[in-house]
């Protein structure tokens, strides 16, 4: 199912800490920056924080700007973003001003949170996910039924990390502040546990009066059957190739690439690539790598059209090249209509030789833009 855009919002010490252990909260943007926080929740649909960031800070989490909520009104949004919070026991303070300031709160929770959460009075919408939190149900529940498209998350470190873990945060937004904090008990941004190899892309550095602003993308792609965020960005990358493609009335127009388990793209390719009016995406994208080339194995392919699994012009269609290539996860938008080949099932092939199949349906739009005059 498709989620929001996921974005990390944070600011640490020189020495990773997100606070100190003091009474007061610990102040690490400048003026400055808070007003780019600022501009940055007046563009998002909901800001969520976890119940110890709650707890901790009692934050309002306001848009203050009154002409960026103007704005917002005048787009025909809300004020206010939606105000999130996940708490697993739903046992929050009802008195917090998190539930009395800005527009509409949602609590996402479990079944027994959501029990203790309403018999206290909160003043929110509460969202009972289960017997268990689970961030792609949450993240689900905020794009299909609440409407979410863009969410920014302000902590703390716990469901920084989670998100990060599991490959569902889209961009990290990090703020250096010119400090130490030195405290081994004060909390830090980011836990131990496994979290996804690879290089983090980085898009963007600026500074902001003493800080540093800095924005990463993930590059690495998912594992197994369940999509990352980093599978979004190669699927959306391999959308934008497939404008490359030459037009044609006799075939389609894809694009591909070829990503190695540590988010290092290997190859990239395009229908009819090179003048070769028969090509295919995939074919064109392996035929740029050695048979032999270890980091196959562990490769996704990315692919706007669902690989062929039927071809007259070529010996081996795409779905068969993939497999004897290695490669056995693949990441797709679109499965490929009867126009030229009935009942084609590349994605089933795929899976019959022991790939996993992912496919992104919000992508499917994209990957058709370049062959509408195929479809009519």
């Amino acid at each position: 199912m498709p989620y929001p855009y996921v974005l990390l919002s944070a600011a640490v010490s020189l020495d990773g800490f997100l606070d100190d252990t003091g009474p007061e909260r610990l102040l690490l943007s400048s003026p400055a920056d808070f007003d780019r926080v600022d501009e940055v929740r007046a563009s998002v649909d909901a800001i969520l924080i976890g119940a110890g960031t709650l707890r901790a800070d009692n934050p309002r989490l306001l848009v203050n700007s009154a002409g960026r909520r103007a704005a917002r009104v005048a787009a025909g949004r809300p004020a206010y973003p939606l105000k999130v919070t996940v708490s697993a026991s739903g046992d929050l303070d009802p008195a917090a001003r998190f539930w009395h300031t800005g527009g509409d709160k949602l609590l996402l929770t479990t079944d027994r949170g959501a029990d203790r959460a309403r018999a206290a009075g909160i003043a929110a919408d509460v969202a009972a996910l289960g017997p268990d939190l689970d961030w792609r149900r949450a993240l689900e529940h905020l794009h299909d039924v609440r409407g979410v498209r863009r969410l920014m998350v302000e902590g703390g470190g716990t469901i920084h990390t989670q998100l990060l873990q599991q490959g569902l945060a889209d961009e990290l937004q990090l703020v250096l502040a010119p400090l130490f904090v030195g405290d081994p008990d004060a909390p830090r941004l980011f836990g131990p546990g496994a979290y996804q190899g690879g290089r983090l892309r980085l898009v963007e550095t600026r500074r902001i009066e003493d800080v540093v602003l800095m924005r990463y993308e993930p590059t690495a792609p998912g594992t197994g059957p369940l999509p990352s965020a980093a599978d979004r960005r190669w699927l959306a990358l391999a959308c934008d190739l497939a404008d490359r493609c030459p037009p044609s009335d006799t075939a389609f127009s894809v694009g591909a690439l070829v990503v190695a388990a540590d988010g290092t793209e290997l190859a990239r390719g395009h229908s009819r690539e090179g003048g070769d009016p028969v090509v295919h995406a995939e074919e064109a994208a392996l035929a740029k790598l050695g048979p032999a080339d270890p980091r196959l194995a562990g490769a996704t392919v990315y692919s706007s059209l669902e690989p062929c699994a039927r071809r007259a012009s070529r010996p081996a269609p795409c779905a068969r090249l993939i497999l004897d290539a290695g490669v056995r996860r693949v990441v797709t938008a679109w499965r490929e209509p009867d126009t030229f080949v009935e009942a084609a099932d590349g994605n089933g092939l795929l899976a019959a030789g022991g790939a996993d199949v992912v496919v992104l349906p919000e992508y499917e739009g994209r990957a058709k833009e370049p062959n509408r005059h195929l479809l009519g």
